[in-house]
């Protein structure tokens, strides 16, 4: 009998020193970077290069710019010119019933130059909604910016934590497959009863399910990387908090998000936009005057006509003032001004939505710190509990049941771990966007910002010409 326990108790040793092991193996798989790991930084700045939302946004802006040359368009003269040519069969009646034909080719070829000089200022605000058109879309691309940064962020951080769930899920199946076997073999020998071997088994099975879950949540998380990023993840290495860029109080959060986030800013412009389109409408009742100059040449062969060609030139001013247009106008005022008091609505809800999101970022960042602290102590308890319940075990004070139970909340502890610095990460880049500066120059990434401005200035006052310039 003496035998029989040291052998037992040698066993119980063998699953405390395995179960440690693998877990301080996997400890350092995650922590130790492998050589040429991609770090977060480098993945977004891979994000801001290639994401397909971020590129097709930056087309958009640039379609948006074209607005301003179209309506700088009204300042410009219109040139049309025109040509005419065919054949014209003719037949004469002369006196005394006398049928004359003839087949005529005339021709008529003209140049009409047109130019607006005044349209009730529909010009200039046309202009000015344009170009306040612009600023609001550059905002929208800046949110676009964020958005993609931040899923970048989330898709990183979700691979990594998947990662190491699949690690510690295989290290727990490693210590379950060794706690069964030797319940088998402490079966045979007559120590235990069968319910032992059958709750070794039974926890054995939950550990190969839970393991597949991680390793399904892994892959998932890698396809999602892929999409965001562009390419597959290989070796990542561990996520860092952006706790310097962050602001030191809630109210801080709350004053940046006003005064900076693009949502607000991009729904201030659209308020002016709104503002400046009643004053577009309004010139529909104002006199439009314009200045029309024309040259042209019309030749004939008729023989019957005394001349066989015309050519004129002509300059005609012209002002027309509108009187009634069935209500038309008027209408469109009344609309514009509708459609402004709804923007401004629009910009108390946008401030009200970014003032809760920074408060909620801000209060899940603080709370993401405790939950870190608060995980790694539950680890470490844990962790010691499952050393002494093993030794426990050993000496014929503890059963099967309580090491595995033990093993359990070790292996929950340290998923809750995991998630937690996951959530950790994504939490203070979270609060970076609320505020509105999660972008390429905030974070110094290693790659060149997408400036808006300078495709704008490229196409501003351009003329003429159909071939799209690069924009970057």
């Amino acid at each position: 009998m003496v035998g029989r326990a040291a052998r037992v108790g040698n066993e119980r040793r063998r699953v405390l020193l395995s179960g440690i092991g693998l877990a301080a193996l996997a400890s350092v798989f995650m922590t130790i970077p492998a050589a040429r790991a991609e770090t977060l930084p480098e993945a977004l700045a891979k994000a801001y290069q290639t994401n397909p939302q971020l590129n097709s946004d930056r087309a958009r802006q640039r379609g948006t710019d074209e607005n301003v040359p179209q309506a700088l368009a009204g300042y410009r003269p219109q040139v049309a010119a025109s040509l005419s040519a065919g054949l014209q069969a003719v037949r004469d009646l002369l006196p005394g019933n006398v049928i004359q034909g003839a087949t005529l080719k005339p021709w008529q070829i003209g140049l009409t130059v047109t130019q607006t000089l005044f349209n009730g200022f529909k010009t200039a605000n046309s202009v000015r909604v344009a170009e306040l058109q612009v600023q609001s879309g550059r905002q929208a691309l800046r949110n676009v910016g964020q958005g993609v940064l931040l899923d970048a962020v989330t898709a990183y951080t979700n691979v990594l934590a998947n990662q190491s769930l699949v690690e510690a899920q295989r290290a727990n199946v490693a210590f379950l497959r060794e706690t069964q076997a030797i319940a088998q073999r402490r079966l045979n020998a007559g120590d235990v009863t069968p319910t032992d071997t059958a709750q070794a088994e039974a926890r054995l099975n939950r550990g190969l399910a839970d393991l597949n879950a991680a390793e399904v949540n892994f892959a998932v998380s890698q396809a999602t990387y892929a999409q965001v990023i562009g390419n597959a993840p290989s070796q990542l290495r561990p996520a860092e908090t952006v706790d310097r860029l962050l602001p030191r109080s809630r109210e801080d959060a709350i004053a940046f998000a006003f005064r900076e986030h693009p949502a607000v800013m991009a729904a201030g412009f659209d308020v002016d936009v709104a503002s400046t389109q009643i004053r577009v409408a309004e010139s529909s009742l104002m006199p439009n005057v314009t200045v029309q100059g024309s040259v042209s040449r019309a030749r004939d062969t008729d023989p019957t006509l005394g001349t066989f060609g015309t050519d004129q030139a002509s300059v005609i001013g012209q002002v027309t003032q509108p009187i009634y247009d069935g209500g038309t106008a008027a209408s469109q005022t009344r609309q514009a001004k509708e459609v402004a008091t709804q923007s401004r609505l629009v910009l108390d809800q946008v401030r009200n939505q970014t003032r809760t999101a920074a408060v909620s970022a801000w209060v899940a960042n603080e709370g993401a710190k405790i939950a870190v602290a608060a995980a790694e102590s539950e680890v470490k308890a844990a962790t010691i509990a499952l050393a002494g319940v093993q030794k426990e075990a050993a000496g014929g004070q503890r059963t099967t049941l309580d090491v595995l139970n033990s093993q359990q909340d070790l292996i929950n502890a340290k998923a809750r771990l995991i998630g937690a610095q996951r959530d950790r990460v994504v939490a203070s880049y979270t609060l970076l966007s609320a505020i509105g500066r999660l972008d390429v120059k905030t974070l110094n990434l290693n790659t060149p910002d997408y400036l808006p401005e300078v495709h704008y200035h490229q196409v501003r006052d351009a003329w003429h010409g159909l071939r799209t310039p690069s924009g970057k």
